[in-house]
């Protein structure tokens, strides 16, 4: 088993393996049946271990790299660590210009600083997922590689396992596309930029989803020289168009060039650079050189080496089968996060390893009735602004066959957005046509994924949007942008034949 390279493997680097792959862990022997194998430890297969244990089951956690995963070590916690550093040169900038805060002539912000910082917030969070803290809780936990070696049993680092129930949380990778001379040429993912210690003069980004546009517009703040390159008409593809267009203008008026449209023909390494080959649809070749390239597009699950067909659980490129109780086709074993759902995201791995935990270990009992449609999703990327949604989008709405009512409040009505010079932004609200039953929302906005939880929670209780409006915000404040939008739904209930009314009845009082 070979650990992924943590480089400068500096104190932090060593503080961060040591909490989450001890170099002198013994794994123990296993003794009598586990209710509750969980298969990886990033969010699902953490949350899965610790439920099942808080729980009194017997647990066993099982992981091959690092625990924490992802999230902790090449996800959300460096990535949000150099977005925040990015964003405070970004501030710095702004007082020099608005208020006349005096810069040093030439001043630039020092990149290896920012990743010191990141190396060390990351370290200092991974207590929470360490391996001493699990086996605290009462987890048995397994540092190696896992295996199925029947329908109820597992084999990792020469022991059997056997399990009444197993959660398969392996997650998923960076998947690079087959780009000829894309591996010869070298390329970083998620899962090596974080190992950067100098900044790359010229960087270029394969990608315009939330990966590739996070980490295009922190580098260009800490200094590098950005392109990106992607195949989809605007930034955030799955985002709605007028959201995407207010982060474009972001990354203009900051200097990251975007390339739509575009298919990358070649990379190859030349004269001391990386150069991209590629075309707009109906364009004639163009070449971009950098010093480093990163690949933003697309994730891959990790089913490899798992003996799935052993275990009687249907998968495919696209990772193991499930149904809406997160159940595999072998009924003992269900799966959680990127491993099974179209929601790559940490806080849905979180969501989903409690909904199969409690159907695996209450299967026949009222708790073990979860479903995943069930959930209210919502997601952010976190951009400046950010771009975060929850629900349908007004296509998904179309498609379905729901017609919707949709209200618009552009940030800069909002006084608490003009004072703080944070006018680009907007929030947009659909509720079914004719009521007030909110079905999606996104809000564009400098914390709008603070913004939207506000939402997620309406939705989740059954509140309409009438409710928001009665809520009291506090003065002034950013999220009064749903207020605003809450109130143009309460006028829109003026309808000219009511308003006649009122207007008559006052008359009469007076």
């Amino acid at each position: 088993m070979e650990l992924p390279a943590l480089e400068p493997h500096d104190e932090h680097d060593r503080a961060l393996a040591e909490n989450v792959h001890p170099s002198a862990w013994v794994n123990p022997q296993p003794s009598g049946r586990y209710n509750l194998v969980a298969i990886g430890a990033g969010t699902a297969g953490l949350v899965s271990a610790a439920i099942g244990a808080g729980l009194r089951g017997k647990v066993a956690l099982v992981e091959r790299h690092f625990m924490g995963g992802d999230c902790l070590v090449t996800g959300c916690v460096p990535s949000k660590s150099v977005i925040r550093a990015a964003r405070l040169v970004a501030e710095a900038r702004r007082a020099e210009k608005e208020i006349g805060l005096a810069l040093a002539p030439g001043a630039e912000p020092d990149f290896g600083a920012a990743m010191r910082r990141m190396r060390a917030i990351r370290a200092r969070i991974s207590h929470e997922d360490s391996a001493l803290r699990f086996r605290g809780l009462g987890v048995d936990v397994y540092l190696g590689d896992a295996r199925f070696v029947g329908r109820d049993a597992i084999e990792v680092d020469g022991r059997r396992l056997q399990f009444a129930r197993a959660v398969i949380a392996t997650g998923a990778r960076a998947a690079a596309p087959p780009i000829p001379g894309l591996a010869e040429a070298g390329y970083l993912t998620n899962e090596t930029l974080f190992n950067l210690t100098s900044r790359p003069p010229r960087l270029g980004v394969i990608g315009g989803g939330p990966i590739g546009c996070e980490i295009a517009q922190a580098f260009r703040r800490l200094g590098s020289e950005v392109v990106i390159v992607h195949a989809d008409p605007h930034l955030l593809p799955r985002e709605d168009a007028d959201a995407a267009a207010i982060v474009e203008r972001r990354f203009a008026e900051e200097g990251i060039r975007v390339v739509h449209g575009a298919s990358v023909r070649r990379v190859s390494a030349r004269d001391g650079a990386k150069r991209v080959l590629f075309a707009r649809t109906g364009g004639p070749e163009e070449e971009i050189a950098v010093d480093e390239l990163l690949v933003a597009a697309g994730r891959a699950p990790n089913i490899e080496g798992l003996g799935l067909e052993d275990a009687g659980v249907a998968y495919d490129a696209s990772g193991v089968h499930v149904d809406d109780a997160l159940r595999t086709s072998n009924p003992r074993i269900y799966a959680a996060g990127d491993i099974c759902m179209a929601a790559k995201f940490t806080h849905a791995a979180d969501a989903a390893a409690k909904i199969a935990v409690q159907n695996a270990l209450f299967s026949l009992g009222p708790f073990g009735r979860k479903k995943l449609s069930s959930l209210v999703m919502p997601w952010c990327t976190y951009t400046d602004p950010e771009v975060a949604h929850v629900g349908l989008y007004l296509n998904e709405a179309e498609r379905a066959g729901i017609e919707v009512d949709t209200y618009d409040v552009p940030l800069a009505q909002v006084n608490r957005a003009t004072t703080d010079g944070e006018e680009d932004g907007l929030v947009r609200v659909h509720v079914r046509r004719g009521t007030d039953k909110i079905v999606g929302a996104t809000v564009v906005a400098t914390h709008a994924g603070e913004w939207i939880s506000q939402i997620t929670l309406a939705m989740n209780g059954g509140l309409g949007l009438a409710a928001i409006g009665n809520a009291i915000f506090p003065y002034p404040t950013q999220a009064e942008g749903l207020k605003r939008a809450a109130g143009l739904y309460t006028r829109s209930r003026l309808t000219p034949g009511i308003a006649r009314w009122f207007e008559r009845y006052l008359r009469l009082r007076r």
